[in-house]
Formats: C-alpha cells, sequence, structure tokens
C-alpha cells in the first residue's frame, strides 16, 4: 500500500495476557523490512508537543500559545519562600569589602562576580564613554585586574564568543518572602477564575511504568494502561483505578498489592476491514512501587509552615484532575489543554482551518489552599471531514518550469481563469481538498510549450521571470528555496490511505520526492528486483495512479523511505495544527477569543459544570472535590498617577480617569527636534498631492504638540516600487545628503507611507534605515493618510518623538522625587524579553533585548540593545561577556556592561539601584534564569569599577497565564468599565497569590474589546527591600509612562519596550536557509557587534550575529 512498517493506534478490540510475575513474558512479533511502497504498518500516532512560544502576540497566545508552550502556566517551580532576609543559602556571609551600596549577601553561585575588576566608575577613571563600538583596553587576569582605559568592546572578526555558563541550582536558595500585604487604594471586591479543591485524605503512592518495546506516543501508551485496568482492576490491581500520565509514571489512592509485577499487553490495530487480520502488537509493562506522596506537606505548605512545595504531590493532582478530559474521546488533549469541535461554534479560520473551542485546567498551591484553575481558550484545527489531500483542480498550459509555492485560499473556476491569466508561461498545478482549502501549487512539466525545454518531471530551482503576485501564492518569490517550504507545511502532518478500502492505514508525512511519481522506483526483492511505485500499485491493488507527474508523499525515515501518492491520501481529523497563522487567520482567531467579561465568566462555569468533577470516577478515586463557584477575592483599584506636561502648555498637569487621557492642550514635556526630514511613498493609490497635504498636517500637529519641527521637508515626497525599497530608501537618502551634507546637517527622519497590506515591505524599510543608513523612521499605513484625523496625527506625534529623543510625558512624583527607592538615589530599571521563533521553524535563533532607562529620576527614556542566542533558549546569553582580544588580553562587554555606561554618560550618576523587570519566564524556569541572569548582572557591575555591586531587585512579569479577575457585580458601572472588566489599577495580592512569595496580580489598563488578562508579577530577588505598596505602586505608575499612546498599558513599560525591541530584531535577520529548510543566525545587532562575529548556543552550535545598529539609532527608543 506504500508503506514499509510502522506504529499504528490502538483499537477499539484488544486482547491481553495474563500477567506472568517474574516472567519474561511473550516475544514481540517483528515484520521484517518491506520495500518502498510495499504495505506494512501505519505511522505513528500521538501527538507531539510543542516547545515554548515567542512573542507576545496580544490575544491570540490566549487562543494560540498552545502551539507553542503547552502547560506554560503551571504550578511545576523549584523551590518556594522561605525567610525573607534569607535571599542566600544558609551559613553564608556578606562579603567583606563591598562598596556601601550594597552589603547585602549572596549567594556561592553569584559571589563569583565579587572579586577585584576595573574601574570605569571610580574618581580616578578616565571619562566614561557612551555604549558603543568603543575599544577597551586588555585586563590581567583574575583575580586582580587592572583597570579599563576604554569602554566596552567587541571581538573582533572571526573570534569566537563563550557566554558565560550558567550556575547550578541550589536547593537551599530561596525567593523572598512576602512584605505584608498592600493597603493603598480603594477596596473592592472581585472574581477570579480559581475554584476551590478539597485536599484528599488518602495516602497517595507513586509507581513507574516501563514499556517494552518503548513506545514514543502518550495515544498509544495511555491505550496499553487503559487496556491493562481494564482486564486486571479487580485482580491484580486490588481494585484501585490508577492515574497515569502517558510516559512513565503512575498514581494510586493508596497502596497496590505489590510492589513489583510485570503484564502482558496485547493491542490490535483499528484499521482492518470485516474479513482483514488485524495486525497485534505485544507488549511488556513493569509496575514498581517508585514513592510515597506526602499531603501533610502539602498542607504545612499551603499554611505558610514548610518552605518547599512537594512538587510530586501537586503533580499527582494535577495529573489526576487530567484523567477525566483526557479519558473522554471528545476532547483532544495538549497538555494542560484540552479541546473539541463539541464545545461551541466551529468558526473557519480560512485556508482550511478552523478554531475550536477548549478549556486550561491546572492546580494551583495559593493562600487559600489549593485552586484549580479553569480558562477558557480557542485554537485552530484543520476542518474536518475533508476530502483527499491532493485532488487535482486545475492546470495552467505553460512553460518548462518546476517550482512549489504556498497557496491560501480557494480555487475555483474564477480563480482559475485569473491564475491562467498571470502565469501564462509556466505548468501550474494547484493541488487540495476542495474544502481544505489549504491547498498546493506545484509548477511541473507537463507537455513541452513553445521555446519551451522538457524537464521530464524533476523539480528544479529555476526562478519565475517575474515575482509571484502575494495573492495567489503565500511564498515569497525571493525564497531560494520554494520547495522547501511546502516540505515545511507538510512534514509532519497525518494522512491515511484511500485506497485498500475500510483498511485505512496512518502515516506522518516526512517529505516530498524531489521525482515525480513515474519516475519513482524501489526493489521489490532481495535479488535487487526493480519495480517502479505506478507499477506495484496497479498491480498489488488494482489501483491506476492518474496524477503520475506530481510528487509522491514520504513518510518513514530517510534512509529507507516509504512513497504514497497523494491521490491516495487523506487528511487524518483532529489532529493540531502547530504551524504559524497568516494574518488574516490570525485576525479571524481573535475576533471569536474576544469574549465579554460577563459572558466568558457564564462559560467557565458551565465549562466546570459540564466536566461534573463531583462524579468523576478518578476524583472519586482519590477524594478530591472540586467547588462550582469561582473564589471570591479582595482586592485594591491603586489610584492613578499625576502626569507632567511641558509648562508652555495650557495644560501642565494630568491626571488620567479610567487609564486613559489625551493630548488636548497639552505640549510634550520635552520636544524632540527634527530639523531635517523626507518622505517616501510606496502606496501606488495615495496620490502625490494627498501626500504633501498629509505631510504638512503631520508637521503642524508636530509643531503644536511641543516639537521643534522644520514645516519643510528637505526634497518633496518622493513615490517608489516596494519591491524596490531597498534601492529607493538609500538613493533618497543619497540625495538629502548631498543637500544637507555641505551645510553639516544630518538627516533626522524618514516618514514611509505604505500600503495596508504591506507583506515583508514594513521590515524591509525598518532594517534599510536601522542598519544601513542610520535614521530613525516613522510608517504610515494608506488608511492613516487618508483619514487624517487630528487622533491619528497625534499618535504618530507621540511616537515620533520618542523616536527622536524626546519625552511625551513624565511622573509629577518622579519631577517632585516622591517615588521610594526609585528617586532618592541613581535608579535604573531594565526591561528584559527573550523571543523565539515561531512553530515550525526549527533553527531559527531567538532574539534577546534588552532595555534600560537612560534619564533620572524621570525614568521615561530607554536605551535598547538586542542579541541573538541558540534556538529557543531562554537565558540572556549576551547579558555579560569575556572572550580573549590577541592584543588587549581579555575583555568584557555585554549588554547591562553597556547599558550602564550609557546611563553614567546620560545622567552623570553610576546606579545605587537596579529595578530589573524580566518578561517571558514560566515558573518552571525562575531559579535558572534568576541565578545565570543575576550572576550576569552582578559580573557587569564588577567589571566596572571595583566592589561596585548596587542593590538588585529582580521581578518577574508574566502574561501568559490563564487567571481572569471579573467584576463581583457586572451590574455595578462604578466597579467597571466600559468594556465591561475591572477598573484599571486593580492589584490582587492575596487568596489566589502565593503562600508565601512576594508575589501579586495588577490589571494595569482599561479593556478595549473582550476580557482583559491582568500582569501577574513575582518577585525574585530583592536588596532594595520593597514593601508591596511601594512595589505595586512604582510598577502601576510606571504603565502610565508608555511612549507610544495616551493609555496606560497591560504590563510595566520596560518590559514592553524589551519585547517590542526584540520584535524588531527579526526584520534584521539575514536569511541563510539549509538543506532542510531551516534558517540560522545569530548574536543579533546589538551596537558594537559586526556580522562576522559569532557565538555558540548551548548545543555547540554557531550563531551567527545580525548586522549592528548604528550608533544614533541605538541611543534613542528606535523600537517605538
Amino acid at each position: 500500500m506504500g508503506s514499509r512498517r510502522g506504529r499504528q493506534h490502538p483499537g477499539a478490540g484488544h486482547a491481553a495476557q495474563p500477567p506472568q510475575p517474574g516472567g519474561r513474558g511473550a516475544a514481540r512479533a517483528q515484520q521484517p523490512p518491506q520495500p518502498a511502497g510495499r504495505g506494512g504498518g501505519g505511522g505513528r500516532g500521538g501527538i507531539q508537543q510543542q516547545g515554548r512560544g515567542g512573542g507576545r502576540t496580544s490575544r491570540v497566545d490566549e487562543a494560540q500559545q498552545q502551539q507553542q508552550q503547552p502547560g506554560r502556566g503551571g504550578h511545576a517551580r523549584g523551590e518556594s519562600g522561605a525567610g525573607r532576609p534569607q535571599q542566600y543559602p544558609r551559613g553564608a556571609t556578606p562579603v567583606q569589602g563591598a562598596a556601601s551600596s550594597s552589603s547585602s549577601p549572596l549567594a556561592p553561585e553569584l559571589r563569583q562576580a565579587m572579586e577585584e575588576a576595573p574601574r570605569d566608575f571610580a574618581p580616578q577613571a578616565p571619562p566614561v564613554q557612551e555604549a558603543g563600538p568603543s575599544q577597551p583596553s586588555p585586563e590581567a587576569p583574575p583575580p586582580v585586574q587592572p583597570r579599563e582605559e576604554h569602554g566596552p568592546a567587541e571581538p573582533t572578526a572571526g573570534q569566537e564568543i563563550v557566554p558565560t555558563a550558567p550556575p547550578q541550582s541550589s536547593k537551599s536558595f530561596r525567593f523572598p518572602l512576602r512584605p505584608g500585604k498592600g493597603s493603598i487604594g480603594t477596596r473592592c471586591l472581585v472574581k477570579a477564575n480559581h475554584f476551590f479543591a478539597e485536599l484528599p485524605d488518602k495516602d497517595l503512592h507513586h509507581y513507574d511504568v516501563s514499556i517494552t518495546p518503548e513506545v514514543t506516543s502518550r495515544v498509544v501508551s495511555r491505550a496499553i494502561i487503559k487496556e491493562l485496568v481494564n482486564l486486571y482492576k479487580q485482580s491484580y490491581l486490588g481494585g484501585r483505578l490508577p492515574a497515569y500520565d502517558g510516559r512513565k509514571s503512575l498514581y494510586t489512592a493508596g497502596p497496590l498489592p505489590f510492589t513489583s509485577q510485570e503484564f502482558h499487553i496485547t493491542l490490535f490495530d483499528d484499521d482492518g476491514g470485516p474479513g482483514s487480520e488485524r495486525r497485534r502488537r505485544n507488549f511488556k509493562v513493569v509496575i514498581k512501587f517508585a514513592a510515597r506522596a506526602d499531603l501533610h506537606r502539602l498542607e504545612l505548605f499551603l499554611a505558610g509552615r514548610h518552605a518547599e512545595a512537594p512538587q510530586e504531590a501537586l503533580q499527582v493532582l494535577d495529573i489526576v484532575l487530567r484523567e477525566l478530559p483526557s479519558s473522554r474521546p471528545r476532547y483532544a488533549p495538549f497538555g494542560r489543554l484540552f479541546f473539541s469541535p463539541d464545545l461551541g461554534r466551529r468558526q473557519p479560520l480560512g485556508d482550511g482551518l478552523e478554531s475550536w473551542r477548549g478549556f486550561y485546567q491546572s492546580i494551583r498551591p495559593t493562600q487559600m489552599g489549593l485552586l484549580l484553575n479553569i480558562g477558557r481558550t480557542r485554537r485552530a484545527y484543520p476542518v474536518q471531514r475533508a476530502p483527499a489531500l491532493c485532488g487535482v483542480w486545475g492546470r495552467v498550459s505553460v512553460a518548462s518550469l518546476t517550482l512549489v509555492c504556498a497557496m491560501r485560499g480557494d480555487c475555483d473556476s474564477k480563480r482559475q481563469k485569473h491564475i491562467r491569466a498571470r502565469f501564462r508561461s509556466w505548468d501550474l498545478w494547484v493541488m487540495g481538498p476542495p474544502r481544505f482549502r489549504c491547498a498546493t501549487l506545484i509548477f511541473v512539466k507537463g507537455r513541452p510549450s513553445a521555446g519551451g525545454s522538457h524537464m521530464s518531471g524533476v523539480w528544479g530551482r529555476e526562478k519565475p521571470r517575474q515575482a509571484f503576485p502575494r495573492k495567489i501564492c503565500g511564498e515569497a518569490a525571493s525564497n531560494p528555496r520554494p520547495g522547501d517550504s511546502i516540505k515545511k507545511a507538510l512534514r509532519g502532518v497525518k494522512v491515511e490511505v484511500t485506497h485498500r478500502g475500510n483498511m485505512r492505514r496512518k502515516y506522518r508525512i516526512s517529505g516530498l520526492t524531489t521525482q515525480a511519481t513515474r519516475e519513482l522506483t524501489f526493489p521489490v526483492d532481495e535479488g535487487g528486483t526493480i519495480k517502479s511505485v505506478v507499477q506495484y500499485f496497479q498491480e498489488t491493488y488494482g489501483f491506476a495512479i492518474q496524477h503520475t507527474y506530481l510528487p509522491c508523499l514520504q513518510v518513514g525515515n530517510q534512509q529507507r523511505p516509504n512513497y504514497l501518492p497523494m491521490e491516495v491520501c487523506k487528511i487524518v481529523e483532529r489532529q493540531r495544527y502547530s504551524k504559524r497563522l497568516n494574518q488574516n487567520q490570525i485576525r479571524a482567531l481573535l475576533e471569536e477569543t474576544y469574549q465579554h467579561p460577563r459572558d466568558r465568566e457564564r462559560d467557565i462555569i458551565r465549562m466546570v459544570k459540564q466536566n461534573a468533577y463531583d462524579k468523576d470516577d478518578y476524583a472519586q478515586e482519590f477524594g478530591i472535590k472540586i467547588s462550582d463557584r469561582l473564589a471570591s477575592v479582595e482586592a485594591r483599584i491603586l489610584p492613578a498617577p499625576w502626569l507632567k506636561y511641558n509648562e508652555t502648555g495650557r495644560e501642565k498637569d494630568c491626571l488620567p480617569r479610567v487609564g486613559q487621557w489625551n493630548m488636548m492642550n497639552k505640549k510634550m514635556v520635552d520636544g524632540g527636534k527634527v530639523r531635517s526630514w523626507i518622505c517616501v511613498n510606496f502606496a501606488r493609490n495615495v496620490q502625490d498631492c494627498v501626500v504633501r497635504g498629509f505631510c504638512h498636517e503631520l508637521a503642524l500637529m508636530r509643531h503644536a504638540s511641543g516639537m521643534d519641527f522644520a514645516r519643510e521637508r528637505v526634497l518633496p515626497p518622493l513615490y517608489a516600487r516596494p519591491d524596490q525599497v531597498e534601492r529607493a530608501l538609500k538613493a533618497r537618502y543619497h540625495d538629502a545628503m548631498n543637500v544637507l551634507g555641505p551645510k553639516h546637517k544630518e538627516l533626522d527622519l524618514l516618514i514611509g507611507i505604505l500600503p495596508d497590506n504591506n507583506g515583508s515591505l514594513y521590515g524591509d524599510l525598518k532594517r534599510v534605515c536601522e542598519i544601513d543608513l542610520g535614521i530613525v523612521s516613522q510608517c504610515c499605513c494608506t488608511k492613516q493618510v487618508f483619514k487624517m484625523n487630528k487622533q491619528i496625527l497625534a499618535n504618530l506625534a507621540l511616537k515620533i518623538n520618542a523616536k527622536v529623543g524626546g519625552r511625551n510625558t513624565m511622573l509629577v512624583d518622579a519631577v517632585s522625587r516622591r517615588i521610594p527607592l526609585v528617586t532618592d538615589r541613581p535608579t535604573i530599571i531594565f526591561g528584559a524579553d527573550v523571543t523565539h521563533p515561531h512553530p515550525g521553524e526549527d533553527s531559527s535563533p531567538s532574539i534577546a533585548a534588552v532595555v534600560a532607562s537612560q534619564d533620572w529620576p524621570e525614568v521615561t527614556k530607554y536605551a535598547g540593545l538586542v542579541s541573538a542566542q541558540a534556538h529557543r533558549q531562554e537565558l540572556i546569553e549576551d547579558l555579560y561577556k569575556v572572550w580573549q582580544d590577541p592584543q588587549r588580553g581579555t575583555v568584557s562587554g555585554g549588554m547591562i556592561r553597556e547599558l550602564l555606561v550609557s546611563f553614567k554618560k546620560s545622567t552623570g550618576q553610576k546606579p545605587q539601584g537596579i529595578i530589573f523587570y524580566r518578561d517571558g519566564v514560566s515558573e518552571g524556569q525562575f531559579y535558572q534564569v534568576l541565578l545565570y541572569e543575576l550572576n550576569a548582572i552582578r559580573k557587569a557591575c564588577a567589571s566596572l569599577e571595583a566592589n561596585y555591586q548596587p542593590k538588585v531587585t529582580f521581578v518577574v512579569v508574566q502574561k501568559r497565564h490563564h487567571t481572569r479577575l471579573f467584576a463581583h457585580n457586572h451590574n455595578d458601572q462604578n466597579s467597571i468599565d466600559r468594556s465591561g472588566n475591572i477598573l484599571p489599577g486593580t492589584v490582587v495580592d492575596s487568596k489566589i497569590c502565593h503562600p508565601t512569595e512576594f508575589d501579586f496580580y495588577l490589571c494595569s489598563h482599561a479593556g478595549i474589546k473582550g476580557t482583559s488578562r491582568p500582569a501577574h508579577y513575582h518577585v525574585l530577588w530583592d536588596e532594595n527591600n520593597f514593601s508591596a505598596d511601594e512595589l505595586q505602586t512604582l510598577t502601576n505608575n510606571l504603565c502610565y509612562t508608555y511612549a507610544r499612546c495616551t493609555r496606560s498599558v497591560s504590563i510595566v513599560p520596560p518590559a514592553y519596550y524589551a519585547h517590542l525591541a526584540a520584535f524588531r530584531a527579526r526584520f534584521y535577520m539575514e536569511p541563510e536557509t539549509s538543506d532542510s529548510g531551516s534558517v540560522a543566525s545569530g548574536p543579533a545587532g546589538r551596537g558594537p557587534q559586526s556580522a562576522s562575529h559569532s557565538t555558540r548556543g548551548p548545543g555547540g552550535a554557531a550563531v551567527r550575529p545580525l548586522p549592528a545598529l548604528k550608533d544614533n539609532v541605538k541611543r534613542v527608543m528606535f523600537y517605538c
């Protein structure tokens, strides 16, 4: 049937052998290898979980984050709180001789940074240079290092950067205790989507499970254990109903009547037709006692009398509660997420996808005790009941070109006519099911056309004579390997064959053949007899392959592949779609995700009642009881801060109302200067007169807002074709400098007008401006140009002012120095984030970004640096680094060091305090991230001046969680905003928070659409000894200083800026496509870095750096 071997899902009918204690079990039946194309076993079943995801995508991550990070918001984390003063291991003592700015003791992992170091901040040192591409002097080897004579530098070309190895986690390391609860603000009640879980009074036992032969699919593993329980529950299992995690662990509410037992289970495949013999598979299962889960320790932890969270007990309860939805066939499980097409209306997303409703659940230890967090979510699934994967819809006759690209959309008769009109010079085959609508365009040689040569169906790499219209194909015409995108899109998709009646074997696609079906052959016996795939299917199955010019799907391994003609395959239903969604799909998914708070609350309660936890066999077996009422939580509404504007405006101060305000009668507190600027128009439908009018109105608005802005452009607006963006920008920049050069002036700003659907044009423009030309730019869509109202112009003015070095507003308390632990001493505020590649991009680097405040005490201007690092590496590797220079010896650098030096140059002060807001860290990574990155901060400080160790507060910012807060009374207009959400400034630091550690939920923004998600702040290190009120108020007030709008934002701006900078750095990447279609890159466009430097990720693979940002760009908030 086209397959050689493989495993298959368990069937409905099973048989098993009775257990044979101590026996070796039945021998597993082995099928001999079969030649390619021959019938055999099916493909592996099961659902493969994806790694953690990238960058934040507003509410898309709520509906789609399960593609990237299942269970990220779970409880599984290292150690928990201890005494607040003990943020270091027991017995550790303060480092002697440290500067007075920091006398806090350190963990052993952090003490290595306290050796003598260069004294860049010392009074006798020469002036500190700005964070830029300056060259350091050599440093002597530790422990005594001479002072550097220059600022930070980077390795020369060809040198390899060796990241500092992360320290090992310490079991005695403790996070700070909660310093009491806050009291500032108006008290109120809110409801949270947490449900009380009564702790069972039974002993929980843990057993190790070993299955032979090894099974990689959780679906098959669960089927084996399910069959075992069905057969031996009342006998060998003593009536126990065990909970199984699908891997190596099994849990019971009480002991089993043995400590070790061997079982033999037989599963039958369910793909056999009537009268056909089903394949049987034998497994040996060994269950062995491992340990008891101590629930008493869990009770002590919840009561605050035990420092460490008993992870095993929490894991048992989580697995038990997941057994209910996992065991029901209606649900498609994915970690802690469960989806079903029957939970609500399925909404088409386009291109053969639809959204399914689902829910998330996780058991969490809180101050109230154990709570079950349940939330609603959505994700994309392929349309069910799709016809065959590759039915040919239409053909366009033309030249001998073989090319592959992805098509998005339908292909009806009208569409075919359009394609014919645009592609008259190629042979075009459109493949894909009419209802699946995720088609594939394959350009192959069919009949030789006039002037064309015959290519015999082999896929080539020739480029088309003209670019593909984006409306027709989703693949960029400049892609040097178009076929790789199709292989990547199909890789991992599960299909079933349709040419054998009821025998529906399943396979996973591993690739596509490089030859047409009619050219594929394989050996049919050991004697070397060769037979073609077309002949084999005709003789074996009586199936005549119609479309022999198309390639075959390749299943199995690369060494001995199996070939399946596309026309005999059908996409298996209920598969997760783990690839990247396009913009239209994201937009459609967002519309389905938006839900009014009242409706979301009602749906969550309905979901809990439908799950009927009180009637669940597993919950009853383990004695777990779940309430069906939302948790009622005490909260406070923090007051909004007063904002400072320029004294020349009619309104000098402003008090935001419900998280928002406007720029009427106000002027920017510190207007930037733009003396020379140009405009380039890439939108064909925007006439030159419209562009001139838009530029004139924008200049008037910026001047009225308080900027020193030249009303006339250096050159008239220029129209340029979108496919010539780099050439047009560089030519126009050269023309402008011909005018400005003799006057010794520089170009300050470029305005770009882009089509509404501009594809890669935006990223190309940013890359050219910030990497090649060294100017900041502001892009405007055509709809903004045509609409051109005061609100749009004011918002553009805010962004432009931030990009050219101005300040839009600042906190009145900052100007008057009334912010404790921030304005009473020089303090720098950092924000850091790491964004990861989209699903399916297996080798693309992760991008780390760090921003830091450059003004004090105002803390509104932030400089940013970015760095590419190993694929899906969460630790920021480039915070601090040391390398050997042939001339200068040991040289130190890194993002923290550069930003500290830049702060010193900008303010004339060296920071005495550091507040580090770290975004994107899951709870399971808390210890690893803290120990590594705090150690890097320590080393960066020590490298600037001997004994320089400012006090550090390290706070993790989490948005990817499933906690939602609802108004206690949705009809009380005084407790909700216009969107029906809780009021901005609502903070919760009790009941649903950690039993002992310093964390809180803060909803700092006003809702616009859907249900607001509060940010979760967790303090991992606090040498500044913030009180709850001080840190909560500081965080909330900073959310009103976001430069891009006149609204408070949902997370603290430094973390927000870091995310924007990391997202921007993706545009700087220069793809280097490998044979597998993956992209490799490296430490990103940090200021002093050049394209020739390299670093190495944890796996040892070299990561290629990105081009460097120009100095005048990285000094300002270019990412706004």
